[in-house]
């Protein structure tokens, strides 16, 4: 106990050296930085499978964690980060993109080889992996996967360098992904108590496809390395020597040395690029978009009018392709879409960002984040055979009749004398308060989850499968809320009185099954969460009720660290 106080001590000292620093920092001036003259990587692929006489079966990754130097633009100096590889010399910022297939086990084993000290701020107010001289904590979540418990990443089952210290939930070294949900996207990042923020800003990230080419070849979608890619976006902020900017003053310091409600930067990066560049032929790309930023909503639109098709959303096809001028993606959201550059009437096509920061009510974009990268059509036409189809996949509908069980999920947020947001909850209670929700293994559930906020909060429920059904507008929000502070509980403080106000449709690139949706604030939005597998007849193949469970959360990584995430434990 008196170790752990002085490394307390020290840990706010450190962080009161740092914020003195803060004031005299140097930072890139962006806008000096020219746009679009380093080309688009793609990650590199790594089969999560082996083929033995033409069969896939099942076989073992090991991938490690490893600081290095990483360029982000043309023009700025190397960047320490902290990149995800085979080794570290193949290490990237994202990660190599993981591909696995429909019904065959991918087996990883995650390795830590990062250093002592972090290379960004932390805070050791809020609830935390003990950062301690065995390394800096570490555990990765599979975000969509559908897998057993022991293989989740739960934030209490981290563990540093050869596992010299591991947190009080960890269970195994090698994590087992069953690959039982549909064929789809997901991706791959830390999730390390109190240190997600920090972690995947520093860049513990990388893409996840789950293939099933005997259904998928028949839909006819753009294939093959060149023409469908993964596209990984974030936001970050440099310093004049290359490295990444972390505030480190809190909002209220004399509470959090460090913690800020949300992290911003204004320099947005795609496949590890800043504003990278893309040369394109006049035929479709299928792209699967992953926004990967700490807080930094896309409100995402092509400068030359061209319309993205929508063939799926996060890790599952939508049943019919949904064409839009412009798309919402929230931090960790999947949208997958088709472009066809043939349509185009001009030679370069600009995608753009237009979602205020914080989202929805926060500054205007600028010219620098309002640029995301830039694509360059050839001019000539060439023979494309692939194709979108009229109708998709199908998978079963919502059945809310079916439902066991109506939760209210309350989202809080918490505030100093100043003002100044100090921590978020949800339900009231913070992340190793007892376990409240237990839904049962197979079943339906209704979750209603009310919004007293002034942020859209982009709610991740791990192995759930969400499908919105009506988002409502609040009426006498502040009564709602005086009552709801008081005694936090939806049916006393008479929810139904208050969700009475204008529904709002959900966007139709986004009626389908989903593992993460944006909550609006101000509101009271129904959600049917599946706790099974969406081919009926099929249950998980694994222990679904062990140790030690999964999660449910707030995906702005900021909100998730302090400590708007609990416990979910499923039950027979």
């Amino acid at each position: 106990m008196r170790a752990l106080l002085y490394h307390v001590l020290f840990s706010l000292l450190f962080l009161g050296c740092l914020a003195s620093k803060d004031r005299s920092v140097r930072l890139i001036k962006l806008s000096k930085l020219k746009k679009f003259v380093d080309d688009l990587p793609d990650m590199p692929r790594i089969k999560g499978y082996t083929v033995s006489d033409g069969v896939p079966i099942s076989t073992t990754l090991s991938i490690g964690m490893y600081q290095k130097l990483w360029k982000f633009h043309r023009d700025l100096p190397p960047t320490p980060v902290f990149a995800y590889g085979i080794t570290k010399a193949t290490a990237t910022v994202p990660g190599p993109t993981i591909e696995a297939r429909q019904g065959v086990p991918t087996r990883v084993t995650w390795t830590n080889h990062l250093p002592k000290k972090h290379i960004l701020p932390w805070d050791p107010t809020i609830p935390t992996a003990e950062s301690s001289s065995n390394g800096i904590p570490t555990v990765v979540h599979l975000h969509g996967g559908i897998h057993g418990p022991t293989s989740d990443g739960n934030s209490h089952a981290w563990f540093t360098v050869d596992f010299k210290s591991k947190g009080p939930l960890w269970s195994t070294k090698t994590y087992t992904y069953p690959n039982v949900q549909e064929p789809g996207n997901l991706w791959y990042h830390d999730h390390a108590m109190g240190l997600t923020r920090v972690n995947l800003l520093a860049g513990l990230i990388g893409s996840y496809t789950v293939r099933n080419p005997t259904v998928e070849d028949r839909l006819g979608l753009p294939s093959g390395d060149e023409y469908d890619r993964n596209l990984v976006v974030f936001d970050r902020s440099f310093r004049t020597d290359g490295s990444i900017y972390m505030n480190s003053t809190g909002n209220n310091p004399s509470i959090h040395p460090q913690w800020q409600p949300e992290y911003f930067g204004d320099a947005i990066i795609v496949n590890g690029k800043a504003w990278p560049s893309m040369r394109v032929r006049r035929r479709k790309y299928r792209f699967r978009i992953v926004n990967a930023s700490n807080a930094r909503f896309f409100r995402f639109r092509l400068s030359n009018g061209l319309r993205f098709v929508h063939v799926g959303s996060d890790s599952a096809y939508l049943g019919r392709p949904i064409s839009t001028e412009n798309f919402l993606l929230a931090p960790s959201e999947i949208a997958d879409v088709v472009i066809d550059f043939a349509e185009s009437e001009t030679d370069v096509a600009v995608l753009r960002n237009d979602a205020p920061y914080p989202y929805p009510s926060g500054d205007p974009v600028n010219e620098v984040n309002g640029k995301v990268m830039r694509f360059v059509i050839e001019r000539f036409s060439e023979a494309d055979e692939s194709r979108v189809p009229a109708k998709l996949m199908r998978y079963p509908k919502p059945a809310m009749h079916r439902a066991v069980k109506t939760r209210y999920i309350a989202m809080y947020e918490y505030e100093s004398s100043t003002g100044e947001p100090t921590h978020l909850y949800l339900n009231g209670k913070s992340y190793d308060d007892p376990v409240t929700e237990t839904p049962r293994a197979g079943t339906t559930e209704v979750w209603e989850i009310i919004n007293l906020t002034d942020d859209n909060h982009p709610l991740h429920i791990h192995l759930g499968l969400l499908w919105v059904v009506e988002q409502r507008e609040l009426v006498k929000v502040d009564e709602f809320k005086e009552c709801m502070k008081k005694v936090n509980d939806a049916e006393r403080c008479h929810v139904g009185e208050h969700a009475r106000g204008r529904r709002h449709a959900v966007p139709r690139y986004e009626r389908g099954w989903k593992n993460v949706f944006k909550m609006q604030p101000g509101f009271l939005t129904r959600v049917v969460v599946r706790f099974a597998l969406l081919r009926p007849g099929f249950g998980y193949p694994f222990n679904v009720t062990g140790e030690p469970g999964y999660v449910y959360h707030c995906h702005i990584l900021d909100h998730e660290d302090n400590v708007m995430m609990r416990p979910l434990k499923l039950v027979l």
